[in-house]
């Protein structure tokens, strides 16, 4: 490894920090990167930012720890903006979706095309040989070809967000934390004496950080109010905010309690119609929970020896949640996946296909249909 040079990219936390100590002892010539890729005050941000109160904002904050911790290391730390590029590959995509009613991860296509890519290009202009995230995940080189593979530990396993990656792009990252689990690289800071060792971890969107969500969506998607209709009787049952504000499958913050010729159970979200700005709530059981197939697009492969039949795998459908049985069928433009019934799969946002611990491939959710194989669509549903 001596001579090899890496960039990594240091995100004022203790994942990053970790992984360029990691690389150090290993003997690599490792380089900091702070990426800045958002700016409140360009972007429009101020209402839906509450850090912006005559202080620094956190993601200053946030490089203000890098630089901490790139002395501590002794490591040189560079800063980047990709303020534009961030814009325009992630943001865009994030806003359409929404309008759409869909509900989108920027978080993966900040991977695809900031880390992986912008950042990537950057570090090879540079004369680096590498670039180097704190992502907890594996990369494995087999005959010939990089593969994926979930990180040793399960609970911070961090593969899902990296799906969209290709080979190529995979195969100039390094992953020094794969076979750790979070409370030994915080163990590992704290003997190090960093800085971040005990820092909360980010649970923002990628970059933009933490906020009141609602309020910063409104600063680019206006709020209008309108009905929330029961999906059963079709009858009104109240009033929403702003119907792109809402996530298929939630309960909370509806308002809409105690109604009249309804049980007390709580309703959920299942559907809406963005034309007519109209909010579908069920309670449970109800059949527009459930979906039983679903059509990807964007769909990203991540090992050319996938069967050209069906296939039995795993989907992670959304981050957290639990792995599901699925047939898969992977066809040119598009992946088709076929499942016993699971509740609240939603629209836009990333399926990820896995054998065993390999990730696949994956795409985004964009058909659902129901038991009878008819497409799922609220459009003039009232």
């Amino acid at each position: 490894m001596k001579n090899k040079k890496v960039l990594i990219g240091l995100s004022g936390g203790v994942d990053s920090a970790v992984a360029a100590y990691l690389l150090k002892k290993e003997g690599y010539d490792v380089t900091g990167c702070f990426m800045r890729n958002w700016d409140s005050i360009l972007n429009n941000d101020i209402k839906g930012n509450p850090t912006l109160s005559g202080s620094k904002c956190s993601q200053e904050l946030d490089y203000d720890d890098a630089v901490i911790t790139a002395k501590q290391l002794g490591i040189d730390l560079d800063r980047i903006d990709f303020v534009e590029e961030y814009w325009n590959d992630v943001f865009k995509y994030f806003l359409d979706e929404y309008k759409k009613g869909r509900t989108p991860n920027p978080d993966i296509f900040c991977n695809k095309y900031i880390k992986f890519e912008a950042f990537r290009k950057y570090a090879f202009d540079k004369g680096y040989d590498y670039i180097a995230m704190g992502h907890y995940a594996k990369k494995e080189y087999i005959d010939g070809y990089y593969y994926l593979y979930k990180a040793l530990d399960k609970n911070k396993d961090q593969s899902y967000f990296l799906a969209q990656i290709n080979e190529e792009q995979l195969s100039s990252c390094l992953f020094p934390l794969y076979n750790m689990t979070k409370e030994e690289v915080r163990e590992l800071a704290d003997k190090l004496n960093l800085n971040v060792a005990r820092k909360k971890d980010s649970t923002g969107v990628c970059f933009i950080g933490e906020r009141n969500f609602h309020n910063f969506l409104t600063n680019y998607i206006p709020a209008t109010s309108g009905d929330i209709v029961d999906a059963i009787s079709k009858k009104k049952i109240g009033k929403h905010d702003g119907v792109y504000y809402y996530t298929i499958g939630q309960h909370r913050g509806l308002a809409i309690g105690g109604q009249q010729g309804f049980s007390n159970k709580p309703f959920f979200v299942v559907g809406k119609d963005v034309s007519k700005n109209i909010l579908y709530v069920a309670q449970e059981p109800n059949p527009y929970s459930k979906s039983y197939r679903a059509e990807l697009s964007n769909i990203n492969i991540l090992d050319s020896s996938l069967p050209k039949t069906e296939f039995k795998a795993m989907a992670k459908f959304r981050y957290r949640e639990k792995d599901k049985e699925v047939i898969v069928k992977v066809e040119d433009d598009k992946i088709t996946l076929k499942y016993n019934g699971y509740d609240y799969i939603t629209l836009g946002q990333l399926a990820v296909i896995y054998i065993g611990d390999r990730l696949v491939a994956s795409g985004i959710l964009d058909k659902l249909f129901d038991q009878n194989d008819k497409l799922i669509d609220f459009t003039n549903f009232y």
